[in-house]
């Protein structure tokens, strides 16, 4: 890439964002009232303190939840390219499975699939 080119377009990309923002601070209504300025804008206090502490098995059913969701999308890509890469991805990709169902059948003999 010619460096000559680079420069107007590093300008410009940084000078839109700029503009943008300037844009709405100029267009948007604002309203500074006791309202906008309370922690829940539903009017009501809250009660209590903001900082609770979570139990780890939500973190821990989500991250399993993602982990499996992204083996979704690999297997559906091995899926539709299998004729033009060959065995040796399909080897790959079943590695590539059977160490996600070690990694739940580890979850699961923990215990952190259960809701209880």
């Amino acid at each position: 890439m010619n460096m000559i080119f680079s420069g107007p377009f590093l300008i410009i990309s940084c000078v839109i964002p700029i503009l943008a923002f300037l844009f709405f601070e100029i267009l948007a209504p604002s309203s500074k009232g006791l309202e906008k300025l309370s922690s829940y804008k539903s009017g009501i206090e809250p009660m209590g303190d903001a900082w609770l502490q979570f139990q780890i098995r939500y973190y821990m059913f989500s991250l399993v939840f993602v982990v499996f969701d992204v083996e979704t999308v690999f297997q559906y890509l091995w899926a539709m390219s299998f004729d033009i890469l060959g065995v040796s991805v399909f080897i790959e990709a079943f590695i590539f499975v059977l160490i996600l169902i070690v990694g739940l059948v580890y979850t699961w003999r923990k215990g952190e699939l259960e809701w209880s």
